[in-house]
């Protein structure tokens, strides 16, 4: 078993290295071309090489932000995804406010609303989401961005119904139904929310586990409220 999973692991990496390669040679091959350098950073993100994508996306806004909004707007969004996805949400939001190209406008709406978020600032992070969900009524993951926001702060019903949203039009997402069920559960439904739970664990085992604590402390609040 172990020797199959390291096998798995050196394989993962050789495909790893190869694109990476690949990569670099796109930006040799093209070097007049701002978007292999956006195509690197957002593998180098994948890879968490955050520092590395960092660096070389600033080194691609110096060659080319005089030459093209177009690029300048496509590279200024990439960097924000980088700080997005090191968690620095600040950093995040300050790039993907100077993004003004109409055809990114919309994710960089989405991805602000999700760096407020990460922040904690839900009435911001809600703002950003609507302005985009105008846009996009059926996106299932907006959808479920909205919930979120919804549910942190604490509008549990209306978050409910952007779940629902979402998974009318995406059954398998597994967080809608597992914060479908929180919901459920804080209202005191408990027949309708285990469903939800038990749906959420099939779907992916790794988000349940890691987000089931929450179940208990619901259940912790529900057993004090009763004793009151």
């Amino acid at each position: 078993m172990a020797e199959h999973s390291d096998a798995e692991a050196d394989e993962k990496q050789e495909r790893a290295a190869a694109t990476l390669h690949q990569l670099i040679t796109d930006i040799d091959e093209h070097p007049n071309d701002y978007r292999p350098y956006y195509d690197l950073s957002a593998f180098l993100i994948q890879l968490k090489s955050y520092t590395q994508a960092e660096e070389l996306l600033m080194k691609a806004l110096g060659l080319f932000a005089d030459r093209s909004q177009k690029a300048k707007n496509t590279l200024t969004y990439g960097l924000g995804n980088v700080y997005y996805a090191a968690g620095e949400y600040t950093k995040a939001i300050q790039q993907f406010q100077q993004v003004t190209d109409s055809s990114l406008k919309q994710d960089a709406y989405i991805m602000l609303g999700q760096s407020y978020y990460g922040e904690k600032n839900y009435g911001k992070a809600l703002a950003f989401l609507i302005t985009a969900h105008d846009q996009a009524k059926q996106d299932p993951e907006l959808n479920r961005l909205i919930g979120d926001c919804l549910l942190a702060s604490g509008d549990l019903n209306s978050a409910a119904d952007f779940y629902r949203q979402t998974l009318n039009a995406d059954p398998d997402d597994a967080a809608a139904h597992f914060n479908l069920g929180v919901i459920e559960l804080s209202n005191g439904h408990r027949d309708q929310s285990e469903p939800e739970f038990e749906k959420s664990r099939q779907l992916d085992e790794n988000y349940f586990m890691t987000h089931r604590e929450r179940i208990a402390d619901i259940e912790k609040v529900l057993r004090k409220q009763q004793k009151e």
